[in-house]
């Protein structure tokens, strides 16, 4: 590899800013941060586990531990007489290192 290739980024920071979608706030998403200190989060559907991973630590200044992914297919729906369907949406489960801590409420720790 050239000296230009090594000290390139991997990873775009305007991708970044885009791959969170929104944090997940749900009696379940509150319930996985608790047991497995884990932050879920709406992101791209193309969005990677290492965009995601470095997406989060850039945002938030923490550490990652680990991102598992899962993809929610929509649902069917009827709007009147014609039938619709939800967008599918790519969840991510962050793992955070032991001793970090992400905060939405707003308030200072």
């Amino acid at each position: 590899m050239s000296a230009t290739q090594v000290n390139k980024p991997k990873h775009a920071d305007n991708r970044l800013a885009q791959v969170l979608v929104a944090p997940i706030v749900s009696e379940k998403a509150t319930a996985v941060a608790e047991k497995n200190n884990q932050v879920m989060f709406k992101v791209l559907r193309d969005a990677t586990k290492p965009e995601i991973k470095a997406a989060v630590e850039l945002l938030f200044k923490v550490e990652v531990e680990s991102v598992q992914t899962v993809i929610q297919k929509g649902k069917v729906k009827k709007f009147g007489r014609s039938i619709g369907r939800r967008d599918h949406v790519k969840k991510a489960y962050v793992s955070l290192k032991a001793g970090q801590e992400l905060n939405f409420s707003g308030e200072a720790a």
